[in-house]
């Protein structure tokens, strides 16, 4: 059995991490531990950051029953896909409030929370088109590889148990060997493949990088980018495919 127990041992900056605003999707247990291990790590002076946003749909969720006051930290009672709505649009028409420092802690309970807004905004944005997901082909050949009845791909290069909260070091815990893979870039030599068959746009890519203190984070930026990324693939008015990922270096 693998060891379940945090893998937090990766060093950690030596000089704070300077974010603006730490948007984390729930307020449960996930957005509770998130919350406090930030709290943590500024208390240590390994990050700074303008405020926490945690959104949950619940006045009364964990959050606000585990952890004391702090002005740093708000909870936004909105449905996760209302907020986002509000959020991101704000941000397109007022490009000035966007910080280039703000980032989203995901839920692990809705893993393709982004891939979703993506496709409300292009249906949006085309109303007399079709916007769906299809399945991918061919493979991309990682140890584990399994599509779900929605045409979502899960692709992974562990065959194996992962360390809860795994940092993705560079030396694998695990295997106790070097991490040879990426991700990332399994899945831009995928575009280029598929491209080849038909054109294919991409990759959008939301990234969960470790930031500190087991917290992973991927960029507003990001997600603003990858919307452009589909608008400018659908201008054409022809078809055109964009692979969407939601994924960590494994």
């Amino acid at each position: 059995m693998v060891d379940s127990s945090p893998e937090l041992d990766q060093e950690e900056p030596q000089s704070p991490l300077v974010l603006g605003d730490i948007v984390i999707i729930g307020g449960g247990c996930y957005g509770t531990f998130y919350a406090r291990q930030l709290e943590h790590a500024r208390a240590r002076e390994k990050v700074r950051y303008r405020r926490i946003l945690l959104v949950d749909r619940n006045p009364s969720c964990q959050v606000t029953r585990d952890l004391p006051l702090d002005p740093a930290r708000h909870l936004v009672v909105a449905a996760w896909s209302d907020f986002l709505d509000s959020y991101f649009a704000g941000a397109m028409k007022n490009p000035g409030s966007l910080d280039a420092e703000d980032v989203i802690v995901p839920s692990p309970l809705m893993p393709h929370l982004m891939y979703e807004w993506l496709v409300q905004r292009a249906r949006a944005r085309w109303p007399g088109r079709i916007v769906e997901t299809r399945s991918i082909d061919p493979s991309p050949f990682t140890p584990y590889d399994t599509a779900a009845p929605d045409h979502t791909r899960y692709l992974s290069f562990a065959d194996w148990i992962c360390p809860t909260h795994c940092t993705e070091p560079a030396r694998c815990p695990v295997i106790r060997g070097p991490r040879t893979w990426e991700m990332a870039d399994t899945l831009a030599s995928l575009t280029r493949e598929l491209n080849r068959s038909a054109p294919t746009w991409g990759p959008v890519l939301f990234q969960c990088r470790h930031t500190v203190f087991g917290v992973g984070t991927f960029s507003v930026g990001a997600v603003l980018e990858g919307d452009r990324l589909v608008h400018e693939a659908g201008s054409g008015g022809g078809p055109a495919d964009v692979l969407v990922g939601t994924i960590s270096s494994c």
